[in-house]
């Protein structure tokens, strides 16, 4: 058989360099979707700015474990000393100020006046601690008029509760409000200098620590205790207990009772999601231990005090870590996400159609060969139409076209049986034309 007469199957050698063009096409559509997802969904950035409370309080304390935890993932954090929770809302309100996380006790805004903040839910039981000198006891608010008071400065959250509680027993004008730190006011009710200090924080925070222990000073309890939480529902009732402060010399010396909100971890809503679940993580693991107000294990929670639950809050309470974030690096568990983020739905998007791809290009090889069957009918059915010895000539350089037509196509060894047969069709017609020819 001549050269024309032999079919082109694709060759075994051809395949190799196929299966690497596919291979770089497949390759050249996951760089191109992972432009895309890079683009709408970039890599979390490295440094955070967190806002923490005064100097030598509770928040910035918690504010150094937050910073030494994420420095071990690779992310640096600026810690922001501030008046307290006032000034840190107002920082994580305002995108110009750079803070992209905080902390704040509950009870001081709403969703509606907050929209740009989002909690990771609560950390801690902070309670009113109102520490006195030569008050008796047991004592009211109404106790204090007259007396020279630490309430906290402008931008605290202790300032801004005590001013609504001093406001509902009809003392606001009835003390000298000073507007000292929690750390402040304590040194200065341990040298005498004022009568009360009242500081909104944990009780982990070094201040209360040490008055708690001194017994130059007395923890005012809140007789209605239940009155405050009633009418002021961001408020929850706590117990301290007898001795807590110092077993040995007995302090406090009695069981007391205490009011105060729950303070949270809050974010800006735009705040990368990873940060805001490596954020979790580390709540977790601050915030788990067992202390004087919470069981091990009860903080962080989901509770959403004033602003919503960050939807990875959901998640992340719903649902724990996942797997890859138990197992993998930080940077490697963001990388590998990314990754499945692009492939699951460009594999779910190839299989169907690599299922399909083979009938499809089988159904298109075999198209060609019948459209070619097609022509050769419509000559035969010329040679049909023609009287012998007319015309003869035209329909051979017609099939001349045609077979030359036929042997430039190139079919896959799986469709050269009916490459061949057309072939053979041709022969035949060929050899009615020369009959016919010499009739």
């Amino acid at each position: 058989m001549d050269g024309k007469s032999m079919a082109r199957p694709d060759l075994p050698e051809r395949r190799p360099a196929r299966i690497a063009l596919a291979a770089a096409l497949f390759a050249a559509a996951v760089l191109a979707a992972w432009g895309v997802v890079a683009l709408l969904h970039p890599l979390p950035p490295r440094h955070l700015v967190m806002t923490t409370g005064p100097e030598g309080g509770a928040y910035r304390e918690l504010g150094e474990k937050y910073r030494a935890f994420l420095a071990r993932e690779g992310i640096e954090v600026k810690l922001l000393v501030s008046a307290g929770n006032v000034e840190n809302l107002k920082r994580l309100k305002d995108p110009a100020s750079g803070v992209a996380a905080g902390f704040a006790a509950g009870g001081l805004t709403t969703a509606a006046e907050s929209p740009e903040i989002v909690s990771l839910g609560t950390i801690s039981d902070d309670p009113v601690w109102i520490f006195c000198r030569g008050l008796p006891e047991p004592v009211q608010l109404a106790d204090f008029r007259g007396k020279r008071v630490s309430i906290g400065p402008e931008g605290g959250g202790t300032r801004a509760l005590m001013l609504e509680l001093l406001r509902a027993n009809g003392m606001e004008e009835a003390i000298t409000p000073l507007p000292l730190s929690p750390g402040a006011g304590g040194e200065a009710l341990l040298r005498g200098e004022i009568d009360c200090a009242c500081m909104l924080t944990a009780s982990d925070a070094p201040i209360v620590k040490r008055l708690l222990a001194d017994e130059s000073v007395s923890l005012v309890s809140f007789p209605r205790a239940d009155a405050y939480v009633a009418l002021y529902p961001y408020l929850r009732k706590l117990h301290v207990p007898m001795g807590v402060g110092n077993l040995a010399t007995n302090r406090p010396p009695h069981d007391v009772t205490l009011v105060g909100p729950m303070s949270s971890l809050l974010v800006r809503a735009d705040l990368h999601p990873a940060l805001q679940l490596l954020l979790l993580e580390a709540a977790e693991e601050i915030h788990s231990g067992p202390g004087v107000f919470r069981k091990p294990g009860q903080f962080p929670a989901a509770e959403a005090v004033d602003v919503p639950l960050a939807p990875q809050a959901r998640h992340f309470y719903r649902s724990g870590q996942s797997f890859l974030q138990r197992h993998l690096p930080f940077w490697l568990w963001v990388v590998v996400t990314q990754l499945l983020f692009i492939l699951i739905p460009l594999v779910g998007v190839l299989y169907p159609a690599l299922r399909i791809a083979p009938a499809a290009y089988h159904w298109a090889v075999q198209r060609r060969i019948v459209r070619l069957y097609g022509e050769l009918r419509m000559l035969e059915d010329r040679l049909e139409i023609h009287p012998a010895g007319e015309r003869v000539v035209d329909l051979l350089a017609a099939l001349d076209r045609l077979e030359e037509k036929v042997s430039h196509v190139r079919v896959p060894a799986s469709h050269a049986n009916s490459l061949y047969t057309l072939r053979h069709h041709l022969t035949l017609v060929r050899e009615r034309l020369r009959k016919r020819s010499s009739d």
